[in-house]
Formats: structure tokens, C-alpha cells, sequence
């Protein structure tokens, strides 16, 4: 990978990942992930900023991260793995943006993959696909198209003899440079939303690491172009994400990145800490000696945190909505209460997370905006994932359900 600046970088098609080493033992509960998370965190977190600073993707992290089974917590028990809940997922989630949260959001199609098998897999699925994640592998996204009506798909999945062909071309592929395995959406012949994974090294399939935003540049969401793929037919799925109705896979989407924005909260509110006690001075009429003595960085220091609190609590909350819902056997009442709770969260996360990013400068003196300190990364990552779904719909939907009882669109974003 370039280590060019964030400002600027060589666009690279089909760059490698890191290569497939020994995955560790499938974890027989969320404990044994959690620890194991633990134990890496500190790695992701150490380098993060740096990464960011020059745009250097973290592919062998990543892996580690997938050879730890930590892309597994929602695998059942009967199929090896842990069978965690939607809490311990989101628990994880909100650790490891703390650490990084591209490498948080990179990771998202993995745990969506997970849970839609286990809404509408077929065993012949999941037996063909769980056992994948367990042994490291890793799934990115070739998600939305470029031009026409947002959401718009008109890539073509047409049959040649057993099996089919894709073309078409994708952007905000989520994860997909790190990937080994590349999901996406395409019309059948018959009109009908179709998802299908291919391996990344299928012949025509070409990944390009042009993903050029203000924040979040280590997702990895660069375009994708099929050029007339081989699609097998047992890669392919009808309606593994319905549009038409309510599924716990949208709300799981969506919390995912109000997950993330807690992370960005509480990363912005160790910055500021580290920068209060290590970097910064008093200003010339402080009463203080140290800038952690001084009562107004003191009360800055607390609005960031309260934010962040805030934020990992509302998001759990939402978590154990989504889990009661499941426990409801997935009824229509229990997976709107979800949507709601869901999109009330996310409206709350990104709030919380642009304002403690936002107050993080305010620790410090001119110099907290030094290139090098690198603290602006916090409210370009926040500002960036907010505005993947706007959160003026999130708070709209949640007050039409309050004052009239109208449910939420099933378009996916709720």
C-alpha cells in the first residue's frame, strides 16, 4: 500500500490481503472472544492514528482479527460457534472502534453475512458458509452503485447453463480490499434482488482502492467491477436482506454504525485525556500549574465523557432490543420496537460523537490542531458515518412512531 499522505494517494487495483495463516480454536462462548479481544485491542489502538495519518491499511490487523474468531460471535453453539448474542456483538463492535474504527466498520458485512444466514440460510448455507468465518476468512461488501436513484440496482445476473454471470460495477465496498470472499446484489432475470458471493481472485472481478472521503479512508470502500464474473449457482441467494418487509438484518446494519460512532466517542475522549496530561499547558491565566488542574479542561474532559457514556449505553440499549426480538420468535411488533430503538440510537451516537470530537480541542491550545497530533481524524470518521444514512430520517421515523404509531420504511435503513 502507498504511504502517501491522507491528502492524496495511488489508486492500486486488486492490491493482496494478508494471506490466510492458522486460525485460532472456534470459541466455545462470548467469554473466550471477549478475552481474546482484550488481548488485542491495544495492538489495533497503537497504531491507528498513524495508520490513518497516511493511509496505510491494515490488512495483517485485520486478519489477525478474523484468525481470532472474532467475526464469529453469532455462529451457534451447533455449528461451532460461540452463539453469542446481538448485545456481545455490539459490545465488540464499540471496543474495536475505540481501537480503530475503520477497521470497525471494514468489518461490517462480515457480521451481516453471519445473521442473515441465520434469518433466511438454508442449513446446506450456513454449512457452507460458517465454517468459513471459523477458519479466518474474511467477507467484504461491493455495495451501492454511482448514478440514479439512491439504493438504485441495476446490475444483471443472467444464467449461462447451471450457473450465472455478473457485470456491472459497485462503490462503497465495504471491507472488500481485506476480503476474501465479496458479496453483493444484483436483478435476476426475473426482476428479484438477488445477493451472491464470489471468491475475490474470480477471474473479472477487480477491486480498486479509490476510496477518496474526508473520514473513515481505511474502510476500504472502493469500487468494485465485475466484468462478466462466473456466479455458481450455489452462491447465489434469494432475499437474504428483504426490502418488502421487516428483518432483524437492517436493524443489525444500522446499529452496527451507531456502534461505531460510540467508538468514535470514546477513542475522541482518550485523546483528549492523553493530550490533557502529556501535551498541553495551561493558558497564560489559568490558576493552574498542569493543564489536568485546570477547572474548564477539567469540564471539558467531563462533557466528552458523559457523551461517551451516553452513547455506549443508548447503543446497548438498541442491542437488547434487537436480541428481544429474536427472542419473540421475530415477530412484526418486536422487530419494529427494534427499528425504533435502533434509529433513536443512531440519531443520539452520531450527535454524541461529532460533539465530543468536536470538544476535544478544547483540552489543548493551538497546538491540539497539529497534522501530527492527528485529533481532527475523530470528527472527519464521526461527520463520515453519520452521513451514510441521515439522521434527520432517523429522528423523523422515531416521531411519527411516537405521535401517530407509523412504523418505519423496510428500505433497509431502519
Amino acid at each position: 500500500m502507498s504511504t502517501a499522505t491522507a491528502d492524496h494517494h495511488d489508486t492500486q487495483v486488486n492490491p493482496h490481503p494478508a494471506p490466510l495463516g492458522h486460525a485460532l480454536p472456534p470459541a466455545a462462548d462470548a467469554a473466550i472472544l471477549h478475552a481474546r479481544a482484550q488481548a488485542l485491542l491495544p495492538e489495533i489502538a497503537a497504531g491507528a492514528a498513524e495508520r490513518e495519518r497516511k493511509r496505510e491499511l491494515p490488512y495483517a490487523l485485520v486478519r489477525r482479527i478474523a484468525e481470532a474468531g472474532l467475526l464469529t460471535w453469532r455462529i451457534p453453539k451447533a455449528q461451532g460457534g460461540p452463539g453469542a448474542s446481538v448485545h456481545d456483538v455490539i459490545r465488540f463492535v464499540i471496543d474495536l472502534a475505540a481501537a480503530d474504527s475503520n477497521v470497525a466498520q471494514a468489518l461490517r458485512p462480515n457480521f451481516g453475512t453471519v445473521d442473515s444466514l441465520l434469518y433466511g440460510g438454508t442449513e446446506a448455507e450456513q454449512r457452507r458458509w460458517f465454517p468459513r468465518l471459523l477458519a479466518g476468512e474474511i467477507f467484504g461488501n461491493a455495495g451501492l452503485e454511482r448514478g440514479g436513484a439512491h439504493g438504485a440496482n441495476t446490475a444483471q445476473l443472467r444464467r449461462e447453463g447451471e450457473h450465472y454471470r455478473i457485470s456491472g460495477s459497485k462503490y462503497y465496498s465495504t471491507g472488500a480490499l481485506y476480503a476474501d470472499w465479496i458479496g453483493s446484489l444484483a436483478l435476476n432475470e426475473e426482476g428479484r434482488e438477488v445477493a451472491f458471493t464470489v471468491p475475490r481472485h474470480r477471474p473479472g472481478l477487480e477491486l480498486v482502492d479509490d476510496f477518496d472521503t474526508t473520514g473513515q479512508r481505511l474502510t476500504a470502500s472502493g469500487s468494485t467491477h465485475f466484468h462478466d464474473v462466473l456466479v455458481r449457482a450455489e452462491e447465489v441467494r434469494v432475499n437474504s436482506f428483504p426490502r418488502d418487509r421487516r428483518s432483524p438484518i437492517a436493524p443489525l446494519f444500522q446499529l452496527f454504525l451507531a456502534a461505531v460512532q460510540a467508538g468514535i466517542a470514546r477513542n475522541a475522549l482518550n485523546d483528549a485525556v492523553a493530550f490533557a496530561r502529556h501535551k498541553a499547558r495551561p493558558i497564560r491565566h489559568s490558576t493552574a500549574t498542569r493543564s489536568v488542574d485546570d477547572p474548564y479542561v477539567q469540564e471539558t474532559v467531563g462533557q466528552i465523557a458523559a457523551q461517551a457514556y451516553a452513547a455506549e449505553a443508548t447503543v446497548l440499549r438498541a442491542a437488547d432490543a434487537i436480541d428481544a426480538a429474536w427472542a419473540d420468535q421475530l415477530s412484526n411488533s418486536a422487530l419494529t420496537q427494534a427499528s425504533i430503538e435502533v434509529a433513536q440510537a443512531q440519531y443520539f451516537a452520531a450527535d454524541a460523537a461529532l460533539k465530543a470530537s468536536e470538544l476535544a480541542f478544547d483540552v489543548g491550545g493551538a497546538s491540539a490542531t497539529d497534522r501530527n497530533v492527528n485529533l481532527d481524524r475523530h470528527w472527519r470518521n464521526a461527520r463520515t458515518v453519520a452521513n451514510h444514512n441521515p439522521r434527520q430520517w432517523k429522528a423523523a421515523a422515531s416521531g411519527a412512531w411516537h405521535l401517530s404509531g407509523t412504523a418505519p420504511p423496510t428500505t433497509g435503513l431502519f
